[in-house]
């Protein structure tokens, strides 16, 4: 397989946008997948992410394994703990929680991750993780234990993925979180955007094509879909290739 990053890069500066269906294993049960796959593949889908912010260990190795049964599209772990390393799939985020100060997912989680990626052929994306206040609490805020940068507070977040980027950062993801209420407004997309030299990611909250050619527009080079996928399959429909 072609490096996952060099083909991101790639779509950037052909200004081919890119989507990525993103399968949480504690929610995906392993006789549904050859069903939500087929429609995946039917879809302008281009990347499968597969990660959770609490997930048992094996699930994701075993989620993976039936998912690579039935398609060619690349899997990247988006994990939310070090036992979701497998080498089972393509390539990882090597995500940074950046908007957070705890120091176990700004630098620990990694340093425990080195020795199980040693062992695996995965492509290792560095990559800055922002999340970004969507009214509620995510999963994510509750087991980092920390806090999402206001929306309000836009030039933090611009500051924020600048220094994401200048820390050596291959991506910046910026996110609601998981079923976010509302998605990331285009203006801070945009901004963001403007900011960087990197793929810019967008994930969280988008529920609807509108929403989604919304962050396209804005800005976002690789956009994130799960929650919507979750609730109703039916949506893919509306992204067919």
């Amino acid at each position: 397989m072609n490096s996952i990053y060099q083909n991101i890069i790639t779509s950037t500066l052909k200004i081919e946008k890119l989507l990525a269906v993103l399968i949480d294993p504690d929610k995906m049960k392993l006789e549904a997948v050859s069903s939500f796959i087929s429609k995946v593949n039917q879809s302008i889908a281009t990347h499968i992410f597969v990660g959770g912010s609490e997930v048992d260990e094996g699930v994701t190795e075993t989620l993976i394994v039936e998912i690579k049964k039935h398609t060619e599209l690349p899997i990247v772990l988006f994990p939310g703990d070090v036992i979701q390393i497998t080498n089972k799939a393509d390539g990882i985020l090597f995500l940074s929680l950046i908007s957070g100060r705890n120091p176990e997912y700004l630098i620990g989680k990694h340093v425990e991750a080195v020795s199980k990626l040693k062992g695996t052929n995965l492509e290792i994306i560095p990559t800055g993780y922002l999340l970004i206040e969507n009214g509620k609490e995510t999963s994510v805020e509750r087991v980092s234990q920390t806090k999402p940068i206001k929306r309000s507070q836009i030039q933090t977040i611009l500051n924020t993925a600048k220094a994401g980027e200048l820390l050596g950062m291959k991506l910046i993801y910026i996110e609601a979180g998981s079923g976010a209420s509302h998605s990331i407004e285009p203006e801070i997309i945009s901004k963001v955007k403007e900011e960087l030299n990197i793929p810019l990611i967008v994930g969280g909250g988008i529920r609807s094509k509108v929403e989604l050619e919304s962050a396209y527009k804005a800005g976002a080079d690789l956009v994130v879909i799960g929650t919507a996928f979750e609730k109703d399959v039916s949506f893919f429909d509306n992204l067919r290739k």
